[in-house]
């Protein structure tokens, strides 16, 4: 515990982990959810995660963990955030989030917001190619004796 505190802020080792399923509305509590549902989103990504907090300003690293409370270990599922949120004297970075729940709240606003979600939310289930059949065409032949 002494080593943790002789390090500074700046220290990778000191910086917040995010794991997706801090934010996951399909999550509860006891896997891992550490906000609301009502504003968390629904499974999200890590690099979706990265994406929002890079553009809101913050240093993020990726690396490739796993939730402990994550009972699959697919590597869709994989993926851990690290976001540097406090200078070495302990004051946020950024006064908009003075602590962690403010980021994770952020996080839970905003991904349902990125263009990669817009975008499946508009996209209809089926093709628009072929509407409305088999696509196999023509008259059906008997059958061969």
């Amino acid at each position: 515990m002494d080593v943790k505190k002789n390090k500074k802020y700046s220290d990778k080792e000191r910086w917040m982990c995010i794991y997706p399923a801090y934010v996951n509305s399909k999550k509860t509590i006891s896997e891992g959810r550490k906000i609301p549902k009502t504003k968390a989103c629904e499974d999200p990504n890590y690099q979706e995660i990265r994406d929002v907090l890079a553009a809101a300003g913050f240093t993020v690293g990726v690396e490739n963990k796993v939730y402990s409370r994550e009972k699959s270990h697919e590597p869709t599922i994989r993926g851990r955030i690290r976001v540097h949120f406090k200078n070495d004297d302990g004051t946020p970075l950024n006064p908009k989030f003075p602590n962690r729940d403010s980021i994770l709240l952020y996080c839970g606003e905003m991904i349902p917001k990125l263009k990669t979600r817009v975008d499946k939310a508009n996209k209809p289930h089926g093709s628009a190619e072929n509407p409305g059949g088999s696509g196999g065409g023509g008259k059906k032949k008997g059958k061969k004796r």
